[in-house]
Parts: structure tokens; sequence; C-alpha cells
């Protein structure tokens, strides 16, 4: 409504930004749910991987509003004209602001302690709102001391190549795993230390692959035990290494196969 009323591209823009942001919390909401069932026939390893759809969709999202924006801004460069009622777009702003960034913190601590990329996504695009609802006040600001209007539609190109570099970093995160993309580097020599401590008397693995589906990490390797060892002390020894493994890197599946040497 302000941005219709003062003729500000750049609140316009910041409403078009927020209106995907609503749009793109729904997906993130029904992505959690169906993500959160658990393995049925069709889908024997879950619906983890729902949520990194719903972030691609998320970031597409993005992308889309961004070229909008810039769209408008250029459409406003060549055809420019006055912005009025600067006072009630810079209070919108700051307090759009102020919401956003509440929100997007609490979403953020939420998302790392269930590992989830939708939500991840959504408090990605809550922070980048934050940046650039701050940046429209500023412009606001400088078109309020100088009454140079040229200031709105640049302010709302930079607002949309700011957006266009976030939505492609969360296309970069939310797509790998689709891919059965390794886990970090990290988490796979954790995991590999972890599987050490029990390689004594002559054990010994190798063949371990890691991916990701959701918040959730896959992992299996090949076990080599003793041909004498018995099958309850194996089963007995590969139930400490998944427990263990499954205390560091929670939540994971893990899979052994048992070999001989």
């Amino acid at each position: 409504m302000v941005g219709l009323v003062s003729g500000s591209v750049s609140i316009l823009s910041e409403a078009i930004h927020s209106a995907m942001d609503l749009v793109a919390s729904i997906v993130a909401w029904f992505s959690v749910r169906i993500s959160d069932t658990p393995a049925d026939e069709q889908h024997p390893y879950g619906h983890g991987k729902f949520e990194n759809i719903s972030g691609v969709i998320e970031a597409l999202l993005i992308f889309v509003a961004a070229f909008w924006i810039i769209y408008e801004a250029v459409k406003k460069i060549i055809h420019p004209s006055d912005v009025e009622k600067i006072g009630y777009g810079f209070l919108v702003m700051l307090v759009s602001a102020g919401v956003n960034l509440l929100v997007s913190r609490r979403l953020y601590r939420v998302a790392k302690e269930t590992e989830s990329v939708a939500l991840e996504a959504d408090a990605l695009h809550l922070k980048t709102d934050v940046y650039t609802s701050v940046g429209v006040a500023t412009g606001l600001l400088l078109i309020y001391f100088t009454g140079i209007f040229l200031f709105d539609p640049i302010i709302a190109i930079l607002v949309a190549v700011m957006i266009l570099k976030e939505s492609y970093e969360l296309f970069s995160r939310a797509y790998a795993p689709l891919l059965d993309k390794s886990l970090p580097s990290g988490e796979v020599e954790q995991i590999s230390a972890i599987i050490r401590q029990y390689c004594t008397d002559g054990i010994s693995f190798h063949d371990l692959r890691t991916r990701k589906a959701g918040n959730y990490k896959y992992i299996d390797f090949h076990l080599n035990l003793d041909p004498e060892m018995t099958v309850r002390h194996a089963h007995e020894l590969c139930d400490r290494i998944e427990e263990a493994i499954k205390r560091s890197v929670e939540p994971a599946e893990v899979t052994i196969h048992v070999e001989d040497f």
C-alpha cells in the first residue's frame, strides 16, 4: 500500500520480495510436514528430500522476484517519476526490518538444531529482507535530503543483485543433496574416526559412503571381520558402531556390510 501511494519502485520491490517469502514459507511448511512422515512402501528411504525440493523451489521464486524488481527499476529509470510520502515508506521499512530480524534469528536457531534445509531457506529469505529493507530505507533518506529520485530505482537494482546472490547460494545448498552429494569432509572424517576406534584385532573397514536427504544423513560402509567371529558378536559390534555414529551425527541411518578377510 505504501509503495503504491508513494510511487517508490524500491518499496514495491520489497513488497514483491515479501510476497514471495510468504509463498515460500507456505511451501516450506508443507515440505517439513511431508519430510517428517515415516518411510513407506514407495519411499523406503523416507521423505527427507522433500525439504531439498522445497529449498530449490524457494530459490527459484527468489530468482523470479529479483528479475521482476530489476525490470520495474529499469522502467523507472527510463520513465522517472517523483517519490512521495517518504516518511511513511521509511517507517514501514524500519518496522519490516525489525520484525524480519527477530523471526529470521529464531528460524536460524531451529534450522541449526534440526538441520532442516527448508527452515534454513526460509530464514535466509527473511535475512535478505532485513538487508534489503534497510537498503531501501537508506535510499529514501538520500532522496529526502538530496531530492534526487534516481536513487529509488538504483537502490531497487542493488537490492535485486543481493537477492540473486543469496538465492544462488541457497539453490546450490538445496540442490546438491538431490544428487546424493557426500557429507562435508569434516563430518566424513569424524565418522571415519569413530569407526577406527573399533578397528582393533585386525578389524578394518572400506568403501565408506555418505549422503544426505533433508536433515537425515545416510552412511554405509564395509566392515572386515575375523571369519571365526560368531554372528552374534559381529552383530553386537555393528550395533555399537552404529550407536556411536548416531550419537555423533544425529539424525542418521547407518548400514554396515560385514565381510571376512
